[in-house]
């Protein structure tokens, strides 16, 4: 994760499942038959959203880590990290490589878990005629099976897996790495408090994806959950080294999964009494794996908007806000677009900005549509419509229409990205390359300008400049990257237009 490494510290057992393995590939493949006599057929001309749905979940299984089960549709991944944890005495196989190397950073896999735990609870509805629904649950458990091995000790959580600085002084596949396979922890006198509150946001989260189906490994989420995020808060302390990044934000977003994963009030009353305390109203208008003031706001506010608590109105009035940044013609500051009419931020890796907020949109348009409110901005008003819309023309774009002609999702599409900065879709496969490829012997694949190899499907790019250039150039990260949190907010997206295509 090149890009992610920027921002986190380089130098920082085993629950039971609740269910077996046998019934979990039953209630798999249930869903999957119960979905294919409705499974939606694309309109012609417009944009297939169930393929890129598709391809947007299998995705995740070329970022597998661990042993790779039966039924791999990413025939070019094998296993690997079959030791993880093992030399200080723990289990910690599994899990996700969150980019293109081989290093399992505990904070942005566990904002993916969120984000597609959060994706089936509000658009899980839409997955299931398009036959989605299963895989999108076996991409989540397969995270959080790992994030119960990461935190099953008291008062510490196993926050990343490899050393970062070697491992991005290689470019070899993840079945044959030989750099370190550091282990670093939060705990008492080393404490993490984002990393912590956002893993029991995705416990939470996840509790609520999995209830109607599993219940009771859906109990044992939520009480780790509960436990995990006492931790946070009791130990506080940020565990990123950027000085910019605090722990409060976390910590509310934690609170918040779990009052609408519980209902107990005890989280409710936690939000109202360290709202202002941790943050809540810098009304910074950004989501993501580092900070989540806009999601955590568009979350809160959903109890407000069907008028159960009257308290949380700043809650729905800094969402309002951050939605007005978004619309055109509002006298709001605005969020920066691409001539081509993109979301833009500088920093690369643009495209996790792209979904979120596209993600944000759509689940605000629900709440606000259940409540039958508008957002007013000055003298525009944006309705439930006009926000889907907003949310719409940033899928497209990502899909192909752009001034590029291309999408940004790898096998979508007749044009996308050849040359993605991944170390296993640019060596050629175990399948194809039996022999073993050391750390530097990689290097002649990372220069090469061929196209890579194994193609990853589904697998989304950090996208174009703030011009919608775009160079297809392997060395250049900021831009050819593919990342889990990238893809993970676009499930639910895609979902929503898989059901609602115009």
């Amino acid at each position: 994760m090149d890009s992610v490494n920027e921002h986190l510290k380089s130098n920082r057992n085993k629950k039971a499942m609740a269910s077996s393995s046998s019934s979990w590939v039953a209630l798999f493949l249930a869903l999957l038959l119960a979905a294919e006599s409705s499974r939606p057929v694309a309109v012609d001309g417009a944009h297939d959203y169930l393929d890129a749905l598709s391809k947007c979940i299998m995705f995740f299984e070329g970022q597998r880590s661990g042993r790779i089960p039966p039924g791999q549709r990413l025939v070019w991944r094998m296993s690997s990290g079959l030791g993880d944890g093992s030399k200080v005495g723990v289990d910690l196989e599994g899990g996700y490589y969150d980019a293109g190397d081989n290093v399992k950073f505990g904070f942005p896999m566990a904002f993916t878990t969120t984000m597609l735990a959060w994706g089936i609870v509000e658009f899980g509805e839409d997955m299931a005629p398009a036959g989605e629904l299963g895989n999108s649950l076996t991409a989540l458990r397969w995270a959080t099976d790992y994030l119960l091995k990461a935190i099953a000790e008291p008062n510490r959580i196993y926050v990343q897996v490899g050393d970062p600085i070697q491992d991005h002084n290689c470019w070899e596949r993840p079945e044959d790495m030989d750099t370190p396979r550091t282990v670093y922890t939060v705990d008492q006198q080393n404490p993490g408090s984002d990393v912590a509150a956002e893993t029991a946001a995705a416990l939470a989260a996840s509790s609520m994806a999995f209830r109607p189906f599993d219940p009771a490994y859906a109990e044992m989420l939520l009480a780790n959950a509960i436990r995990v995020f006492d931790f946070a808060d009791t130990y506080r302390g940020a565990y990123s080294d950027n000085a910019g990044v605090k722990d409060g934000d976390e910590l509310l977003w934690g609170a918040a999964w779990l009052r609408r994963a519980t209902a107990n009030d005890s989280y409710l009353n936690y939000i109202q009494a360290n709202g202002k305390i941790l943050g809540a109203d810098d009304n910074i208008n950004e989501f993501g794996w580092d900070n989540k003031h806009a999601g955590l706001n568009v979350l809160v506010s959903k109890e407000y908007l069907e008028g159960r608590v009257v308290s949380l109105q700043s809650y729905k009035g800094w969402a309002d806000s951050f939605m007005c940044t978004l619309v055109p013609g509002s006298t709001s500051d605005h969020i920066e677009y691409t001539p081509g009419g993109l979301i833009y931020k500088p920093g690369g890796s643009n495209m996790q900005h792209v979904t979120s907020i596209a993600f944000l949109m759509l689940v605000y348009a629900k709440y606000l549509s259940s409540s039958s409110q508008t957002v007013f901005c000055g003298n525009v008003a944006a309705d439930p419509t006009a926000l889907r819309l907003q949310a719409k023309k940033q899928v497209d774009y990502l899909l192909g229409d752009n001034p590029m002609g291309m999408s940004y999702m790898v096998g979508y599409g007749a044009r996308y990205p050849q040359r993605i900065h991944h170390r296993g879709s640019s060596i050629p496969s175990v399948l194809a390359h039996p022999q073993f490829i050391a750390c530097k012997e990689g290097s002649v694949y990372f220069n090469s300008s061929g196209p890579n190899p194994n193609v990853l499907v589904g697998a989304v790019v950090g996208g174009p400049g703030e011009d919608d250039v775009y160079g297809d150039d392997r060395a250049d990260f900021r831009q050819s990257e593919p990342t889990t949190y990238i893809n993970a907010p676009l499930v639910g997206v895609l979902a929503y237009f898989v059901a609602n295509p115009n």
